[in-house]
């Protein structure tokens, strides 16, 4: 029987999803599912505005979101640094494709978030990407030709599957077509695993046939 398949979108620079790691990974031993790991980069001026136009309100809310994080990555023995500015997590993400591809995802995406939290690397730097990808097996000339080649075409089309399902922040889990947007939803999601037929109460009579 093949395992329930949970797909999770993640993004390095986000303090929600370094947290969220942890828990998820466990069921794969706990609830006997199959993880499967994309990017969702996250373009922070989309959804933020440019810093010029950003309020006192939101700064305050972003100042607590940090701390928030902060307290549960403290309870797992996790180091987390505020970040020193706006990064493009492109690199970072294709990396994760690149060691998917060749078999040490899970070095390479436990050393990026665990370096990057730790202001030990700038996850919008190749060279400091591939030196990543170096460290965990892989051959940084052939992920340089990857980022050159085939990765953007990759990347943007995971990214347009991942909005197309609804997809619009991170870590957001997707099992049988439900999201699950957050680590505080993994409880939620649980609950699916173990009783997959709740969907249903879950999404409501939209999905009921008129009588």
């Amino acid at each position: 029987m093949p395992k329930p398949l949970i797909r999770v979108y993640t993004d390095y620079k986000s303090p929600y999803a370094f947290v969220a790691n942890k828990r998820l990974f466990e069921l794969e031993d706990t609830h006997g599912v199959e993880l499967e790991w994309l990017p969702y980069t996250l373009r922070v001026a989309e959804f933020m505005g440019t810093v010029e136009e950003r309020t006192p309100h939101f700064w305050r809310k972003v100042r607590y979101a940090y701390m928030d994080a902060r307290r549960f990555a403290n309870a797992q023995g996790l180091v987390m640094k505020g970040p020193r500015r706006i990064y493009d997590a492109f690199y970072s993400s294709v990396g994760m494709l690149f060691a998917q591809h060749h078999g040490f995802f899970r070095p390479y995406h436990d050393m990026v978030f665990r370096k990057f939290w730790s202001h030990e690397l700038e996850i919008d730097d190749l060279a400091a990407i591939a030196d990543i990808v170096t460290s965990c097996g892989g051959s940084s000339l052939e992920f340089e030709a990857y980022v050159n080649g085939s990765a953007r075409a990759e990347h943007d089309r995971i990214i347009d599957e991942a909005e197309a399902l609804g997809v619009f922040g991170v870590p957001t889990m997707v099992f049988n077509g439900e999201l699950f947007w957050g680590g505080d939803r993994i409880d939620m999601l649980i609950e699916r695993i173990e009783r997959p037929e709740t969907i249903e109460t879950a999404l409501g009579s939209r999905h009921r046939k008129p009588v």
